[in-house]
């Protein structure tokens, strides 16, 4: 049998397991309205979590939930049987499956969109990207040939941004502050602050490597990149605060204060940047956060088109720099999962980037 006919046999037998009972392509304005409540009620849970029992109660009678994300899953679940055409809310599903480990269901969710909408490029290049990294590489090449039949062009692009992502995996950590020549900027990520916007030690730690590289530089500028509130402040708040009680000239210091990931991270500190008009980069994080940093940096620069050289200097957070400078499986799907969404493809279309 053809295999796009056989996906397209299990997208509707799923649809008659789980008692779908919308097959239109356009919900009516009741089934509208609940897709409206699930998504929003999963991308809340997705930010804040919430009560476990309380949405077991309202929105998913008979399903066990084990943590937030089993919300927002099973919300864009619950959206997409009243609208199973709709391509958004199965990309929901999938990347909340990613973040949860779930590799495999997630394949099987972009395989689904593919089986009823065969050229979407989007699905195509996630279920390639991913099945590259849990190494199924029949999978990964066979979808790469399709993709390359209606775009050839955009799929060598994305193979360049895999191939850079590759690159970055197998880097060298520096632990130790170093000089920069040349037009310089130092940017540290944030870390999520704790109860009443307390600095955790991880965070401390980075800005520890930033004035230590402060230091060796004095006179380039640094970014201090963090927007998610605690206490009534932001990362960046307290990184500048800190670094300016640790001798950080306050003009030198420019603050992002929007990001609430690492994919924000890059967004808005590259705006800064292209300002500041750098040729050489130092970005500064955690050993086991940098290389996934470097690839949605680098991304964000080429998608502005800068022409910024990055190094990285990192808080040694594993017992030696020989285990720091493993990948695990884990950290690769991330890694491709941030650079896709800093690429333009939304982990939830429309609702967040």
């Amino acid at each position: 049998m053809n295999k796009k006919i056989m996906l397209l046999s299990s997208f509707i037998g799923l649809i008659l397991l789980t008692g779908c009972t919308s097959t239109s392509k356009y919900p009516s304005s009741e089934e509208q309205n609940k897709i409206t409540q699930f998504t929003q009620t999963g991308i809340h849970y997705y930010w804040h979590g919430g009560d476990l029992s309380k949405a077991e109660k309202e929105f998913f009678k008979g399903i066990t939930l084990k943590g937030k994300y089993d919300v927002v899953e099973n919300s864009f679940k619950e959206a997409s049987l009243l609208s199973p055409y709709r391509t958004d809310l199965r990309f929901g599903i999938a990347s909340t499956q990613i973040i949860e480990k779930k590799t495999t269901d997630a394949l099987n969710t972009y395989k689904e969109i593919l089986a009823i909408y065969p050229e979407n490029f989007e699905a195509g290049i996630l279920l390639a990207g991913y099945s590259k990294q849990i190494g199924d590489m029949k999978t990964y090449s066979d979808t790469i040939e399709n993709l390359k039949k209606n775009n050839p062009e955009k799929t060598q692009a994305y193979l360049n941004k895999f191939e850079n992502a590759d690159k970055n995996m197998n880097i060298q950590l520096n632990t130790q502050a170093f000089k920069v020549n040349g037009k310089h900027a130092i940017v540290i990520l944030g870390y999520a602050l704790g109860e009443n916007g307390v600095m955790k030690p991880t965070l401390i730690e980075r800005l520890k490597q930033g004035l230590a590289l402060h230091r060796k530089n004095p006179k380039s500028p640094i970014i201090v990149s963090g927007g998610v509130q605690k206490g009534g402040v932001t990362e960046a708040f307290v990184m500048k605060n800190w670094l300016v009680s640790n001798g950080v000239p306050a003009y030198l210091i420019h603050m992002d204060d929007q990001a609430k990931d690492t994919v924000g991270n890059a967004i808005y500190s590259t705006e800064i940047l292209a300002k500041l008009a750098p040729e050489n980069v130092t970005l500064i994080s955690s050993a086991s956060h940098i290389r996934r940093g470097l690839s949605v940096f680098e991304e964000a620069a080429n998608l502005k088109g800068l022409n910024l050289n990055y190094t990285n200097l990192v808080y040694l957070d594993y017992p030696t720099v020989q285990e720091a400078q493993k990948v695990s499986e884990a950290e690769k799907l991330v890694i491709y999962r941030d650079l896709i969404r800093t690429s333009g493809i939304w982990a939830y279309p429309g609702i967040q980037q």
